[in-house]
């Protein structure tokens, strides 16, 4: 039986959500070990469930709950009218049921007129598979993988040092060139391209921040891509489940369209991963749209392997 979720129903889904993530940390043993406690998965359930919109179902076999689905809207014109099912939003023992789960649950949030729809899934091929059977397709990867153990070599021909105020007006000008990117295709990003005034501004402001450490890769002397490392703590993007403990981020990384193929690219990627290594980290997460050619490639061969999914779907169309 398939029936709205419900208060009383939150130990039961801590519970899944713990054997879940007991599954996947066997997959991705870099992920953080406490949510296989449900004691601690409560919480992250809890936190899903008393989110401002959140509804959803559980199925009820005999009288156990063997599986929970849990979504929320997100106030953001980006998204459109929309649902969103984060990294705790969901667990079954049998990956078939959330097809049944979905049907129910959609059923409101259609009729409330969430018909753009977001759903975090993690990396279980038997559980992606019932997602895509119900029309979601991929849109977004998390990835993590260890830092490295030795300091990667630069590439020759390319020399990746420290940003400095120097660099302010090319950083500047490689902030618009991420999200004019996704622009275009096959992504089709509707996010917003920033103005340079508004870049600049931000890079006068925020070159000295420590918290954020920024790499340009230079070729002939010029200035031709930026990368840029921080704390996972950073990012609001990985929390909870998909946040490795002790985690760099390599959170933005951008090449001039001119100077793609020489591998400045990677020779950032591997600069992060290098600081991260530095800085103490065990680990180094990042994130791409699987529909941007370029990072969808460069950065699972410089070792990250997907996590989570985000997919989506636009019911109705």
């Amino acid at each position: 039986m398939v029936r709205p979720f419900e208060t009383a129903d939150l130990v039961s889904a801590a519970r899944l959500l713990a054997e879940r993530h007991a599954g996947h940390r066997g997959r991705h043993p870099l992920l953080p070990a406490e949510y296989e406690d449900p004691q601690v998965a409560l919480a992250e359930v809890t936190a899903a469930w008393e989110t401002e919109g959140a509804s959803g179902t559980v199925l009820v076999e005999g009288e156990e709950v063997t599986g929970y689905l849990l979504g929320a809207p997100k106030s953001s014109p980006v998204w459109g009218t929309n649902i969103w099912v984060e990294q705790a939003g969901q667990a079954v023992r049998v990956a078939e049921k959330i097809r049944d789960l979905y049907a129910v649950a959609a059923t409101k949030w259609v009729a409330d007129g969430q018909t753009a729809q977001y759903v975090v899934v993690p990396d279980d091929v038997e559980l992606l598979d019932a997602w895509f059977r119900l029309g979601f397709g991929s849109q977004h990867a998390h990835a993590v993988r260890p830092a490295p153990a030795e300091p990667i070599p630069q590439r020759p021909g390319l020399i990746v040092r420290r940003a400095d105020r120097g660099d302010i007006q090319l950083l500047a000008e490689l902030d618009l060139i991420l999200p004019q990117h996704q622009g275009l295709a096959p992504t089709f990003s509707a996010g917003e391209v920033p103005t340079l005034e508004e870049t600049l501004a931000d890079w006068e402001e925020s070159i000295d921040d420590p918290d954020y450490t920024t790499f340009v890769a230079e070729r002939n002397g010029k200035v031709i891509g930026s990368a840029i490392g921080c704390s996972l703590e950073k990012s609001s993007a990985h929390g909870g489940l998909a946040r490795p403990d002790n985690a760099g981020f390599l959170a933005f990384a951008a090449v001039f369209p001119e100077a793609r193929g020489s591998g400045a690219g990677r020779a950032l990627g591997e600069a992060v991963l290098n600081w991260s290594a530095e800085a103490g980290y065990t680990s180094v997460v990042t994130d791409w749209r699987v529909t941007n050619l370029l990072s969808s490639r460069a950065w699972p061969r410089l070792g990250f392997a997907q996590t989570f999914h985000r997919l989506h779907r636009l019911v109705g169309h």
